[in-house]
């Protein structure tokens, strides 16, 4: 089988087309930039992410897409530009697979989708664990962005009757990133200041297995995962974490020491999908 991955020669990017070529398919990467090294087998094609005749060409005879090609986040561009050429991107991948008949795919959201990761102003998370169902409330473009993306996708599941998940991202690390949390985990500081993202993470691996298993699952239509470690950066259990740096969050059930105030359930549940490294390991 043949799978197209956008934005292949990025941070994500390059581990999703390495455990692709490992697991048996044929890859093709789609960037702006040929990547220092790629797999044995796997073709590069430069595309413009705009230009739906250019997509459709590299995604011929594809059996699905994995679309991570983006702005990944609001630094050093405009509003404007971060938001258009994020939704512009999706639509133009999406509506290259509608015309050529493929039906599966997975797009890179963000848990930044639902708005307290770059708002201007403090806000935080309205209960926890945060799941899927957590009301989407931007005041950012990035954010933006990604609420829009998903919005897209709906749109092509319900003409096309395709099947896409949405892929809700925490802070994706490389190993060695996630090494270097470093034994004592996240500084007061950085507790303080991570308290809006709920102290999360993802290992680069465990994100590159979840867009694998997003276009093996079987469901029907569009769906939104959570992908994020099953713990937080700390040592501190987490409802005390909660109770010390975010008092105004509802803790609607018990989360066990130090587990992720965020909710994986659904994508073990419907992917199949566990996350294999942490940085305690």
């Amino acid at each position: 089988m043949r799978m197209l991955v956008t934005g292949g020669s990025g941070k994500l990017g390059t581990f999703v087309v390495r455990e692709f070529a490992s697991h048996g398919y044929e890859v093709v990467s789609v960037d702006q930039k040929r990547p220092a090294d790629m797999p044995d087998g796997v073709r590069f094609v430069h595309v413009d992410l705009h230009n739906i005749g250019e997509v459709a060409g590299a995604m011929r005879g594809a059996d699905g897409v994995v679309h991570l090609g983006a702005i990944p986040n609001p630094y050093g561009f405009a509003d404007e530009v971060v938001f258009s050429n994020n939704t512009t991107a999706t639509f133009a991948v999406l509506q290259a697979a509608s015309l050529l008949g493929v039906k599966k795919a997975a797009i890179a959201s963000s848990v930044s989708a639902y708005g307290a990761a770059w708002s201007p102003t403090p806000l935080l998370a309205r209960y926890v664990p945060l799941d899927e169902s957590h009301p989407m409330d931007n005041h950012d473009a990035y954010g933006l962005s990604k609420e829009v993306d998903e919005r897209t996708a709906e749109m092509f599941v319900r003409r096309d009757g395709m099947q896409i998940a949405a892929l809700r991202f925490h802070w994706v690390g490389h190993p060695d990133e996630i090494a270097g949390i470093g034994p004592d985990g996240m500084t007061q500081a950085e507790l303080i200041a991570n308290a809006k993202i709920l102290w999360g993470y993802v290992d680069v691996r465990d994100a590159a297995s979840a867009c694998r298993l997003a276009l093996e699952a079987e469901f029907d239509g569009f769906e939104a995962f959570n992908i994020v470690a099953p713990d937080t950066q700390s040592h501190t259990p987490t409802e005390d974490l909660l109770r010390t740096y975010a008092p105004s969050i509802e803790i609607r059930s018990p989360i066990s020491e130090t587990d992720s105030a965020i909710s994986t359930e659904k994508a073990q549940r419907i992917l199949g999908w566990t996350c294999r490294h942490g940085w305690r390991d």
